[in-house]
């Protein structure tokens, strides 16, 4: 007869991947406006939520259709993000809506809830969300 495995400790860590959501405007459709804006949201992003790119499951960077001159993704593997999924995407083009707009979602880890996280919207972009925009101090040119 086999004895009975030992009992094992558990972990009751409670982790879930979650969005944090960010916009911002670019203020020309050229490589380095779109490389400036992408870099300046990112870096709020993570600074306010605590982010490692060791947490982010995957990052999607959507841009409205007028700006194409560079994928935004770029901005992040200048940073070092080697290792995370990016993926770029161009929003659906609705009549009306802001332009020169880059939008960044990132999917991360993390045992905090959602209302601990901080979505980031900066230049003419806080007026998609004036509610969530209020705090951000970043006054880049749009």
């Amino acid at each position: 007869m086999q004895a009975a495995p030992a009992p094992q400790a558990e972990s009751h860590i409670n982790m879930l991947v979650r969005g944090i959501r960010g916009a911002t405007t670019v203020a020309a459709n050229t490589r380095e406006e779109i490389l400036e804006a992408t870099t300046e949201l990112l870096q709020e992003m993570v600074r306010l939520n605590h982010v490692e790119p060791e947490q982010m499951a995957s990052i999607i960077f959507t841009t409205t259709q007028d700006l194409n001159a560079e994928f935004p993704a770029v901005a992040a593997r200048e940073a070092g993000w080697t290792h995370v999924a990016l993926e770029c995407l161009h929003e659906m083009n609705v009549p009306g809506s802001l332009q020169r707009c880059l939008r960044i979602l990132i999917h991360v880890n993390t045992d905090r809830s959602l209302e601990e996280l901080t979505h980031v919207y900066l230049r003419d972009a806080r007026a998609l969300r004036p509610d969530l925009a209020e705090g951000h101090t970043t006054e880049a040119a749009t």
